[in-house]
């Protein structure tokens, strides 16, 4: 027999893909799937974003090769974006990095970053790449608790105190996914203290600080004094400006760790079609009221979530930030845990969501609904919920009586 591929064989089975499957066969048989399963924005990108790509894309070279690491107007247009966004200047051409979406960035980066062995501080729970990534490259992680961001911030000095060899890397992501919470600077400072505490980079992921929907927005962490000598951070278009499928991230900071992301990337790929960054530069550079849109389209659907949801006999906290909402599991389905409640979800009401377990064991006990339907489709969601809910007992006795015979 065969045996498995070595770093294969450290991916567990993406938990995604036992509901994704069940929502297969059900849209196979004709069953309509009210889907917030997938953080996979629904509205279109801005048209003056999309003329742009068109207009570039006929230009008779267009179809050449790329840079790596970022055509020099792209990088120009994200070193712009902080300046006036966080009020932190960036050097294009040694601080800032355009990747292919920000899941490559980050993976790429642990590949430039990690020797086999190193330890690695990750929240739980987490997207998983945060851990994937590291593990990919050989490295082993050290799971800390991030139930709130204060629970987070205490247990990394115990992680590092109880780690051998000690952490070369910690991760911090806010807004968070999946559980929507965002801190601010107080927060930051304390994370790069503790990291030049314990001789630690910092990988920050902020893909969603454009989607919030408190009066203050999510801050970055390079706003913090000398957070550059040890820190960079992963950002993205796809949520900020509906550009998900168009692949476009950047990692910006500390210049060191951008020359070895460079490096790396520079034997795995050409960086994106041309007339994709240009289109890029163009979303940064251009109109931004495009943002404050988008922005408002997923604080209704948030509303909506939350109040359809309650009357349905779901309470749902509202999230401060992201496009996701972090739901605790209904009384009645507490005891079935997440992967099973989602993917009776899915089967009896026809909604999918995202199991908590697929985040990590301190996901357990919630699930992530994406903001990704329309408010009609969020109403009908929940009315199909109050049924399912209604009729707990039922559901789950046949579900109990088909696992007994299997």
């Amino acid at each position: 027999m065969t045996p498995e591929f070595h770093r294969i064989r450290r991916l567990p089975p993406y938990v995604f893909e036992e509901v994704n499957r069940i929502k297969a066969r059900l849209r196979g048989q004709g069953v309509d799937i009210i889907d917030f399963g997938m953080g996979n924005p629904d509205m279109p990108t801005p048209k003056h974003i999309v003329e742009k790509l068109i207009e570039t894309a006929r230009h008779p070279k267009a179809g050449r090769y790329s840079a790596s690491k970022g055509i020099p107007g792209l990088r120009k247009a994200m070193a712009g974006y902080y300046g006036r966004r966080f009020g932190v200047k960036l050097n294009p051409d040694t601080e800032v990095i355009a990747t292919l979406g920000s899941k490559e960035g980050f993976a790429n980066l642990a590949q430039a970053l990690t020797a086999p062995g190193d330890v690695i501080v990750c929240p739980n729970p987490a997207y998983p790449i945060h851990a994937y990534g590291f593990i990919m490259a050989g490295g082993v992680i050290r799971h800390v608790p991030a139930g709130s961001p204060e629970e987070y911030l205490s247990g990394i000095s115990r992680a590092v105190k109880h780690s051998a060899p000690p952490p070369s890397v910690l991760i911090v992501s806010y807004p968070s996914n999946p559980t929507a919470q965002w801190v601010d600077l107080d927060f930051y400072r304390e994370v790069i203290s503790l990291a030049k505490k314990h001789d630690m980079l910092v990988l920050s992921d902020i893909a969603y600080s454009e989607i919030y929907f408190e009066n203050n927005p999510p801050p970055s962490i390079l706003q913090v004094e000398g957070a550059k000598d040890i820190a960079v951070e992963v950002n993205s278009l796809s949520k900020t400006y509906a550009m998900a499928g168009w692949r476009v991230g950047m990692v910006v900071g500390n210049e060191r760790m951008c020359a070895a992301l460079a490096r790396v990337k520079s034997y795995l790929d050409y960086g994106a079609y041309t007339p994709i960054q240009v289109a890029a530069a163009a979303a940064l550079n251009g109109p931004q009221d495009c943002v404050e849109e988008i922005r408002q389209i997923y604080k209704g659907r948030r509303d909506c979530l939350v109040e359809s949801m309650r009357r349905a006999g779901w309470d749902i906290p509202a999230p401060p930030a992201s496009m996701f909402a972090w739901a605790p599991l209904p009384e009645q389905y507490k005891e079935a845990g997440s992967m099973l409640f989602s993917k009776l979800l899915v089967e009896e009401a026809g909604v999918a969501v995202a199991p908590g377990i697929a985040f990590g064991e301190y996901g357990e006990g919630y699930v992530r609904i994406g903001l990704v339907e329309n408010e009609q489709r969020i109403r009908q969601a929940a009315r199909n919920v109050k049924k399912f809910l209604a009729n707990a007992d039922e559901i789950l006795g046949r579900a109990h009586n088909t696992m007994a015979a299997q």
